[in-house]
């Protein structure tokens, strides 16, 4: 059962909405966002491309991954559209809208 969360006017709010509503009025919602993604990069995409990521990061919706082998960056990027989808389901899809891969 979702938490509810009262916010002393009668107004019962989920407990999500009310951590999203949080971090929008002190304007750290991206820089959450971004750690969240960055934190999951590894359970998302599975230990062997983790392993040979050297760097993650969200800029502008954008989530920019730095591969170290060309072979393993032309996979990946063979199969961005799905690592794009799976990113979107996990986060929504105003969090993450493009991936590029250096």
């Amino acid at each position: 059962m979702a938490k509810k969360f009262n916010l002393g006017s009668g107004d019962a709010v989920h407990i999500g909405q009310a951590i999203n509503n949080l971090l929008s009025s002190y304007h750290i919602k991206a820089k959450f966002d971004s750690a969240n993604i960055v934190g999951s990069w590894e359970r998302l995409v599975g230990k062997p491309i983790a392993k040979r990521t050297k760097k993650v990061f969200l800029k502008d919706k954008v989530l920019f991954v730095q591969i170290e082998s060309p072979a393993m960056k032309h996979d990946i990027s063979l199969h961005k559209g799905h690592i794009l989808e799976i990113f979107q389901k996990e986060f929504g899809n105003e969090v993450v809208k493009e991936i590029v891969l250096m």
